[in-house]
């Protein structure tokens, strides 16, 4: 296994003070703090509700305590973590639930406790409302009117609070803090490599260590760390492994960017995870070198030209995209799965769904062809014709869990940005896509060939050793090739 080499001084100065990257933010908020509310000291109990300092980030807040002694606070009294891919009405929600706190009357100035914004409310409320009954406005408009408005401030701010905190999962424990401050300041080290960088990996990092912080809020918000303790360093183990793979690309980035060799990652895919079932690892096939302009072009689609009684020349293999997934610690993304089309009928799929799809996928093929999710979409009426073949999305998902336990054969592959979406998308689709400087590149139906042919040379390198094992115990298909 390669070790991690994450600098580990860089992951603790994320989040390790408040404010790290600004230091006199900390300075103005805590002044502010000292001067109107209730600072940590030696006194403080249980009881004592804190002036917070939230420090926002794009994954969510740490909220500070202010020290009595004018020091800054080690570990943060309240983390809370925003929803993975949240939408701007759920990020609203985590601007409103790190806003100011609200004060409220003194208890000797009222009875019981009233929001300052509510006797402001109220205020201006009366006195609006007496300006209406002097103008002829009916005492039963106006008294329902201000008694309403009152009632509105002071209690409509804690349903929104109830509802914000749907979107948002908030650790308190100080042992729970600790342990999400190091995965924050980890995951912290992520995000700045993906704002720095316009690769497919870096971001897609990012997204899987906002779930992984997502996760362990979760676990830490429902029990203590004694009990999730298993659970916890697994997640903590991924996000290291996660920001070493992240820095080791751009060490690699860096390192080739002088030879012109950055660029090339970008149009060039390998397969990954595990090899199916009873095959060994075979020589990688010789690619031909392709225009600089786009790292797709050049290329046309393999025809499988073998005898019928060479190993795969009549099996018709699925291909298509689902969620990506990591087989193990450290190994690359998996997005992309082809398998042969008899695996459809393996009684673990959803069926009689499986056994139709099958039918549809393999009527008058070319043996050894490779037929994309997508294509069966287009030539469904564009997925119109879906509902009367089957569920496509739980028949792929179970075939991902398939391939995943190891009960069926298949080629696994972490296909780049690009090829992904072309895979995707139908056999006369274009997909556009924006370059740094502004200009945009189109891929059409050529550069979707040039994918499908590589994935082709792949999958050839494996069936000349051995034939796909679709599974065990499969069913009968409706339709056999003649």
């Amino acid at each position: 296994m390669t070790p991690l080499r994450t600098p580990p001084q860089a992951a603790a100065a994320h989040h390790q003070r408040p404010f790290t990257r600004d230091p006199g933010r900390w300075k103005r908020k805590s002044s502010r703090a000292l001067r109107t509310g209730h600072v940590r000291d030696h006194t403080c109990t249980a009881a004592c509700e804190l002036v917070l300092v939230h420090e926002r980030t794009l994954w969510g807040w740490l909220a500070w305590p202010v020290p009595g002694d004018g020091s800054q606070p080690e570990t943060p009294h309240q983390i809370g973590v925003l929803t993975p891919r949240a939408i701007r009405r759920q990020r609203l929600a985590l601007r409103w639930l790190t806003r100011h706190p609200a004060r409220h009357l003194a208890a000797d100035t009222v009875p019981g406790s009233l929001r300052l914004s509510a006797a402001a409310v109220a205020l201006i409320s009366v006195t609006a409302g007496l300006f209406a009954f002097s103008r002829g406005v009916p005492a039963s408009v106006t008294v329902p009117a201000v008694l309403l408005a009152t009632l509105l401030t002071e209690y409509l701010p804690d349903q929104f609070d109830a509802r914000a905190r749907a979107y948002v999962r908030i650790v308190e424990a100080d042992a729970a803090c600790r342990y999400l401050q190091r995965l924050a300041a980890l995951h912290t080290c992520i995000l700045q490599a993906a704002a720095g960088s316009d690769r497919y990996e870096v971001r897609r990092s990012a997204e899987i260590g906002h779930n992984l912080l997502w996760d362990a809020a979760g676990l830490l918000h429902n029990h203590d760390t004694r009990t999730a303790s298993p659970r916890l360093i697994d997640r903590e183990r991924l996000m290291v492994q996660l920001a070493d793979q992240v820095a080791q690309l751009l060490e690699y980035t860096r390192a080739h960017s002088a030879t012109g060799e950055a660029d090339q990652p970008r149009g060039s895919f390998a397969p990954g995870g595990p090899l199916p079932h009873g095959f060994e690892p075979a020589a990688r096939p010789t690619l031909s070198p392709t225009p600089a302009t786009s790292p797709l072009k050049g290329h046309r689609p393999m025809i499988q030209t073998q005898r019928d009684d060479e190993a795969g020349s009549t099996e018709v293999y699925l291909l298509f995209a689902h969620e990506p997934y990591y087989p193990d610690a450290g190994t690359q993304e998996i997005n992309t799965t082809v398998v042969t089309a008899a695996s459809l009928l393996h009684p673990h799929v959803l069926q009689p769904d499986g056994a139709r799809i099958h039918d549809r996928l393999t009527q008058g093929r070319t043996p050894g062809e490779i037929i994309p999710l997508s294509t069966l979409t287009h030539e469904l009426d564009g997925g119109a014709g879906w509902p009367w073949v089957g569920d496509w999305e739980t028949v792929t998902t179970d075939l991902v869990q398939l391939v995943r336990q190891g009960e069926c054969d298949a080629l696994s592959l972490g296909l780049p940005e690009i090829a992904r979406a072309l895979i995707c998308a139908g056999p006369d689709t274009h997909v556009c896509a924006f370059d740094a400087p502004g200009q945009d590149i189109t891929y059409g139906p050529q550069e979707r060939a040039a994918v499908l042919a590589k994935i082709d040379m792949f999958l050839s390198g494996l069936v000349a050793e051995r034939a796909f094992w679709p599974g065990d115990g499969l069913l009968p298909p409706l339709f056999r090739q003649v």
